[in-house]
């Protein structure tokens, strides 16, 4: 019974990984789809950088899609297994919003939080048609969006707070190989 809990909510992780993909490319960045009640706020997002869709838009969705994930689950499989799906589902979005959200306001210190950060900054400022997912490349990598980052070059105004060291202006040295800055004209 414990195996079939964990591979539910790993399941569920999963789902939310490739879910995650599917909203950010098709609805966030197919033209043929917008404007949509998520690109709207994706747009700004990429417009403004360090806009985020208020917490409480984000928890009603959660709290009612996961009503509806569980009862859909619970039917399909059993009531426990259809909990333990959503607990893995609900838990990866959670990750999801956490680790997004610390991208744009936080350095990093682990080498993945730092090669997640390259992968979501080059869709943001180097080819938005690539590297849709988040959390993992892994889709990207299945459906051919995925490049490697590069040099990303960051515009002035829409540059991270923690890219930026205080005393010069520029590119922090901890981020000097990765990152540059397109000062404004």
């Amino acid at each position: 019974m414990v195996i079939t809990w964990v591979a539910a909510a790993l399941v569920g992780s999963l789902l939310w990984t490739f879910l995650e993909y599917v909203l950010h490319r098709f609805l966030g960045h197919d033209r043929r789809t917008m404007p949509n009640f998520f690109s709207v706020e994706h747009t700004r997002h990429h417009s403004e950088g360090a806009y985020f869709a208020a917490t409480w838009k984000k928890a009603t969705v959660a709290v009612f899609m996961s009503a509806a994930l569980a009862a859909i689950m619970a039917l399909v499989a059993d009531l426990d297994t259809g909990l333990a799906f959503t607990v893995g589902f609900v838990g990866m979005y959670v990750a999801y919003e956490t680790v997004h959200r610390r991208a744009h306001t936080h350095e990093g210190f682990t080498g993945y939080g730092r090669a997640l950060r390259r992968h979501h900054f080059h869709h943001h400022f180097g080819n938005p048609r690539a590297n849709h997912g988040v959390t993992s490349p892994l889709w990207d990598l299945v459906f051919g969006t995925h490049e490697g980052p590069g040099v990303i070059t960051v515009p002035e105004r829409l540059a991270m707070q923690w890219l930026i060291d205080p005393n010069t202006g520029d590119v922090r040295a901890s981020a000097a190989d990765h990152y540059r800055l397109r000062r404004a004209a």
